[in-house]
């Protein structure tokens, strides 16, 4: 008689697609998922209803992959859908894990955001000034759209995660290791990361020295060389604070890290850390000097220290009403 499958939902959220096209990168492989689990919801590639999730009994789901953060309140409600139905929820993708680039949002308010892509944007049409609207009056009835939030949050900050599988997107070899984890039953402790705990440097094959130095280059300003440290030779690279599991692709096609992998453990603000390796490496010990080479090398701190993590960091988001934003303003400020 047949083993009865599992169920397995996949969803997303704030995030671009690209969580859902790596799913496949795994090849021939997925039809060994097609034998452990039937799909019961996966919006990208199939037409799932969310009353028959709403349906099904809790903890009835045994694994379910989220990629995306919580932007609106559809996306909130679906996590909390999710949560309530699977046995296993996993932050599948630096979106869900950390924020990842919608995250950079929180730099700013709903308001801001709607002024500049609906009102100021160039080349914008758009000369009644509409901006999106929860409930709009037409003929034929009345239409809704979900809440657009002030503040990114992780899904962590929305819901009780299980397992974190990061990267952006998780590389083919580290989705397969999380699905083999998952079918054996050898997932690591509750609430961790299912991955190395080593850093990109660590698997990195260019050869490092002692890192001094005086200006920071932007990637378009050199032809780097093949073989030695792209830190060394002034590009900005984030391995020092990178998790390990891309394999280093970045840096093996002379392109420095950008951090999609996130902290290793232990570790509760990446751009902080980046920021503690960074400042050990400039060679000066004049205060002036240090500001030039930061602010010439640097010209967006936000963007290169906390691409990946604003949303997860210690920082969160930018000031709002004047005040810090703390977890508490977060939650009631949607």
């Amino acid at each position: 008689m047949a083993t009865e499958k599992g169920k397995l939902a996949i969803y997303w959220a704030a995030s671009c697609g690209g969580c859902e096209i790596s799913l496949l990168a795994i090849n021939e492989k997925i039809l060994e998922v097609d034998k452990a689990f039937d799909i019961v919801m996966w919006p990208c590639a199939a037409d799932g209803k969310v009353h028959d999730i709403e349906k099904m009994a809790d903890k009835s789901i045994d694994v379910c992959l989220f990629n995306g953060g919580i932007r609106t309140s559809e996306q909130e409600y679906m996590a909390r859908l999710l949560r309530a139905k699977s046995k296993v929820l996993v932050a599948f993708g630096s979106c869900a894990g950390e924020g990842c680039i919608p995250g950079l949002g929180n730099v700013s308010n709903r308001e801001e955001m709607f002024e500049l892509n609906y009102l100021k944007c160039p080349g914008l049409d758009n000369p009644k000034g509409v901006v999106p609207q929860t409930e709009t009056e037409v003929p034929e009835g009345k239409l809704h759209l979900p809440l657009f939030y002030d503040t990114l949050k992780t899904l962590d900050q929305t819901v009780e995660v299980d397992y974190f599988l990061p990267g952006c997107p998780p590389e083919a070899d580290r989705i397969w290791d999380a699905i083999v984890a998952i079918l054996e039953g050898k997932l690591p402790p509750a609430h961790s990361v299912i991955g190395e705990n080593s850093t990109v440097c660590d698997s990195c094959k260019r050869v490092r020295s002692e890192k001094k130095i005086k200006s920071f280059k932007r990637t378009w300003q050199i032809i780097p060389d093949p073989e030695q440290c792209l830190l060394e030779q002034g590009l900005l690279c984030c391995g020092p604070a990178t998790r390990a599991g891309c394999g280093a692709l970045c840096p093996e096609v002379n392109s420095p890290c950008i951090g999609c992998y996130g902290p290793t453990d232990g570790v509760h603000d990446f751009g902080a850390r980046l920021m503690s390796a960074v400042a050990s490496v400039i060679d000066s010990q004049d205060p002036d000097e240090i500001r030039r080479i930061i602010e010439e090398g640097i010209p967006d701190p936000i963007g290169t220290f906390y691409r990946f993590s604003l949303a997860k960091s210690l920082l969160r988001r930018s000031r709002q009403n004047g005040h810090h934003a703390t977890p508490a303003t977060q939650e009631a400020t949607l």
